[in-house]
């Protein structure tokens, strides 16, 4: 098997935790007696729902459609009964318009699901126009709509489309599984893409952690115009800018797009799903979610229904245990939460509950000056001056300092041996520069209306 292999510069080594899970297979998940679909679930506007209280749904089925152009529809995971639209709370820590549905357990599946044999028979803005109706969405985290990235703009031309199979975040095993399992379906979907970008050319880059993933992807693109990378394992491999400069050696410059260097980037289980919208016509209503931690009874990989709640999982692994951390996502860029009272979204790859060993709680202390943060950093960044910057609200000063060029990966953080909150601080420094930019902005826009009404 003949295999380039790429790295970036930076970056941090993780105590990953990955064997936790890396040798259980996939196993689906008992169905909710209820599901919650909050509204934003996605990056852009959020959805607008199409059914009321006391209606009957069917699995598969639309109830809520896209609020603009950068948004997607939502569907329903079960058949049955609309029970309420209120506010409930969302993995955000918000209170979000839902629309909650009792399962009637009947998986009555909707009309519009068909299987279809053949791809090529469509064009590609058929093709595109099946995904945006599929709700699909950057299924790695970010849920960013699938039919917008898709959507290249007039002048750009897309040189590499690569498959980011990287999966660097600690504990997470999902894609790892997806393309031992689903290898074929996942190869088929990057095949889909290729046809909507006319390119005749694929990229996968996969850590060189995953062998049995890597050697099933391999076995199923061999025999097409698909080049494999094994990449070295380190975080945050797989964040977009950085498997970028390891596969196609191009840097997306401060404030641009990949699609500015000829680039697009989709996430293994993004793909499986553009293969079942597509070939079997589903929408994007189940997921595969790690549930991890020493804190976990027993660690689980599980095909789950969007819009299960996460208590409902927790006691499908046998509960928990001496818990100190309970985190939605990754533990590196996934976020603390307070109550397991929410729903599993599109973007929700995982489920940790950590120990007090494993979270690390120490209090930080003073900085020792050791530089290990700019080291770390991926982004070429020095995390130490922006986070000073931002305990001082000297924003303008952390703005010539890059910070909104910072990933918030959390490499400084891990590596910081006073355990210093420097993501956090450098997430204040960011939300305050874009405010002021959108006030500014407002400033510059009530001005020019006032000018234009002279």
């Amino acid at each position: 098997m003949d295999m380039k292999r790429a790295t970036f510069k930076g970056g941090a080594h993780l105590r990953y935790n990955k064997e936790l899970t890396s040798g259980l297979p996939i196993i689906k998940s008992t169905p909710p007696k209820e599901v919650i679909f909050p509204v934003s679930m996605h990056l852009g506007a959020p959805s607008k729902p199409i059914v009321a209280v006391g209606e009957q749904v069917k699995l598969g089925q639309k109830i809520a459609e896209p609020g603009g152009f950068v948004s997607v529809p939502i569907h329903s995971s079960v058949s049955g009964e609309v029970v309420a639209i209120e506010p409930r709370i969302h993995p955000n820590g918000q209170r979000v318009l839902s629309i909650v549905i009792k399962n009637d357990e009947q998986e009555t599946m909707d009309e519009s699901i068909r299987h279809r044999e053949n791809y090529k028979d469509l064009s590609g803005k058929e093709i595109l126009q099946l995904i945006q109706d599929a709700g699909i969405v950057g299924m790695g985290g970010a849920t960013f709509p699938t039919h917008v990235k898709l959507s290249i703009p007039e002048g750009k031309k897309v040189e590499y489309l690569i498959l980011n199979a990287a999966e660097c975040e600690a504990y997470l095993t999902n894609d790892d599984a997806l393309m031992q399992r689903n290898a074929d379906e996942i190869i088929k979907g990057l095949e889909i893409v290729m046809h909507v970008l006319g390119v005749d050319k694929a990229y996968i880059g996969i850590e060189d952690n995953k062998p049995q993933a890597i050697q099933t992807m391999y076995e199923s693109a061999k025999h097409l115009n698909i080049e494999m990378y094994s990449l070295k394992t380190k975080y945050p491999q797989g964040s977009e800018k950085h498997i970028i400069k390891a596969i196609a050696k191009r840097e997306v410059p401060s404030g641009k797009l990949p699609i500015d260097v000829g680039c697009v980037v989709f996430n293994v289980a993004t793909i499986k799903a553009i293969h079942d919208a597509v070939m079997c016509g589903m929408p994007l209503i189940e997921r595969v979610v790690t549930i991890s931690g020493c804190g976990v009874t027993e660690p689980r990989r599980m095909d789950v229904k969007i819009g299960t709640p996460i208590e409902h999982l927790l006691e499908q692994c046998g509960g928990f245990h001496d818990a100190e951390k309970f985190i939605i996502g990754g533990p590196m860029m996934g976020f603390a939460h307070y109550s397991s009272d929410v729903p599993v979204l599109k973007g929700g790859s995982g489920i940790l509950l950590l120990s007090a060993e494993e979270a690390d709680l120490a209090p930080p202390k003073d900085c020792i000056r050791c530089a290990r943060c700019v080291d770390a950093c991926p982004m070429g960044l020095m995390p130490l001056m922006l986070s000073n910057t931002s305990i001082k609200g000297d924003f303008d000063k952390a703005e010539e300092y890059r910070a909104l060029d910072c990933i918030e990966c959390g490499a400084c953080a891990y590596v910081c041996p006073t355990k210093r909150m420097l993501v956090s601080n450098i997430r204040v420094a960011k939300k305050e520069i874009l405010a002021k930019r959108k006030q500014q902005a407002e400033k510059m826009e009530a001005e020019k209306a006032k000018g234009g009404n002279n």
